[in-house]
């Protein structure tokens, strides 16, 4: 599943995957490259079956493509360095979060908890979380 969702593009099932209903306090980085793409502060349930993020943790991690498979025409979303298929960015996420979904398949992100963010060498991610 991994190799098809990751370098074949492909799409997960919804429901059927590590972290769409998963709300533990972390970052969730690039499966190969191990880069940091979005906190579970920005995770939110869009009752679709994916993860789904309002922003990315930073812009220049990410590529966005236009995809016109499957008769439609969507926004994909890249991982910059590994070239990792992720998901797809829509318009009709919450509105006071800015509006995104970031709708990524489980199987192209590995998910690391905030309490060893320090000891994996995530560090400096820690200062992106409220404090609760």
């Amino acid at each position: 599943m991994e190799y098809y969702v990751i370098k074949e593009n492909g799409t997960e099932p919804p429901f059927q995957n590590e972290y769409w209903n998963h709300f533990e306090k972390g970052i969730y980085v690039d499966k190969l490259s191990g880069k940091p793409l979005f906190t579970s502060e920005d995770k939110f349930d869009s009752l679709c079956g994916w993860p789904s993020f309002s922003k990315a943790i930073s812009n220049d991690e990410i590529i966005e493509l236009v995809d016109k498979s499957h008769g439609m025409t969507r926004t994909e979303v890249r991982s910059e360095i590994s070239d990792s298929h992720l998901g797809h960015v829509f318009n009709d996420g919450p509105i006071d979060k800015g509006g995104l979904r970031y709708c990524i398949n489980s199987a192209s992100i590995q998910f690391i908890p905030y309490n060893k963010l320090t000891e994996l060498g995530y560090d400096q991610y820690t200062k992106l979380f409220n404090e609760k």
